[in-house]
């Protein structure tokens, strides 16, 4: 009887593959219109609702339907308790290839399987990379201080008996950029970690438990409008940029700061992930017309005037980087000397 059972379950395993393939097979065989039309594509975020990463997916949500043949819809799904990393994993190796699936992930997603974090079972080049909102042409990161603080200068950080309480989110880029102000570019900070995100942590200096995080400009007006309009934020020392942001000439860039050439190096190591500010991508061997329809549609979708002026009413920073593109920075992460990924890592490494 148990022979019987075990080969009747054999039998329904291959008549399942069997019908998993031609299913697969049959979807693979229709043209990009007919696929998606009628369908609904989700699209992943791997952090809470009310963040940049989550207002830029919703954005791109409502309008990047209109650009891919059959006009799909999209829906939107927070996966707060999973985090990039493990969203860019289930990209590899667990969502559907067939172009149904998409995520927006965080800015060092690649860069984190170039420095060999552990938790990364993803290859960045296998991935399926669609473009970025943004190259940080007209955005910053910078570290930031309550205004009511008597900490007026980054100079001011570099004196004996001022010190300053940063708040940051475990993993973050946040968490990254104050340990590089204070380990590398010996700025007197105490770095408060623990935060479950960036509005956490807005919460907790207005409060005056903390003085201040590092955050960026489009964040803060996106998400913070009040305070910076009221002039409640002060940027300190800005990041993600060769040249100071317009907006904040009288702050100086981290490069700035000093002439070491080996700090250099770990200062643009850090700083690469920004010229793919806000990421787009697929899983890997999505159909070849698929991915260069939805390739194709991101980027006609950042020209067009609706999706420009919607945007511009979240305050959101546009200035797009396509796919060719990020390819070539992914490629020029990978080329960074080992010595200068080695002490990154040394750095940075649980702390």
């Amino acid at each position: 009887m148990n022979h019987v059972r075990a080969l009747a379950l054999k039998i329904l395993f291959t008549i399942l593959i069997i019908c998993a393939a031609e299913g697969d097979r049959t979807a693979r065989a229709q043209t990009v219109e007919q696929f998606y039309s009628g369908r609904t594509i989700t699209m992943f975020v791997g952090v809470a609702p009310g963040g940049l990463n989550d207002v830029a997916a919703r954005l791109v949500s409502r309008h990047f339907g209109r650009f891919i043949p059959g006009e799909p819809r999209f829906v939107v799904q927070n996966l707060p308790g999973v985090g990039s990393i493990a969203l860019t994993n289930r990209l590899m190796s667990l969502f559907e290839r067939n172009g149904s699936v998409l995520a927006m992930v965080d800015r060092g997603a690649a860069q984190l399987a170039v420095q060999g974090e552990a938790q990364v079972k993803y290859d960045p080049q296998a991935l399926t990379w669609l473009g970025s909102l943004s190259s940080y042409a007209n955005d910053a990161y910078f570290l930031a201080v309550n205004a009511s603080s008597a900490i007026k200068s980054v100079d001011d950080l570099r004196k004996p008996m001022t010190t300053m309480q940063v708040g940051t989110v475990p993993g973050a880029t946040n968490h990254t950029f104050a340990l590089l102000a204070r380990d590398v570019l010996s700025l007197n900070i105490n770095v408060i970690r623990g935060y479950a995100n960036s509005p956490a942590i807005f919460l907790a200096t207005e409060r005056g438990e903390l003085d201040g995080n590092v955050t960026s400009l489009s964040s803060v007006r996106v998400g913070q409008r009040a305070l910076w309009e009221a002039g409640k934020i002060r940027p300190l020392v800005q990041f993600g940029r060769m040249t100071r942001h317009p907006d904040l000439a009288n702050v100086p860039t981290a490069r700035e700061l000093t002439s070491d050439p080996d700090v250099l190096a770990l200062i643009e190591f850090a700083e690469l992930p920004f010229l793919m500010a806000l990421p787009f991508v697929a899983p890997p061997d999505i159909p070849a017309d698929r991915a260069r329809a939805l390739r194709d549609g991101f980027m006609a979708m950042t020209k067009d005037m609706a999706f420009l002026e919607d945007a511009e009413k979240l305050r959101m920073e546009i200035s797009p980087v396509d796919a060719k593109a990020l390819g070539e920075l992914i490629r020029r992460s990978n080329s960074t000397p080992k010595s200068v990924i080695e002490r990154y890592n040394q750095l940075f490494a649980e702390k």
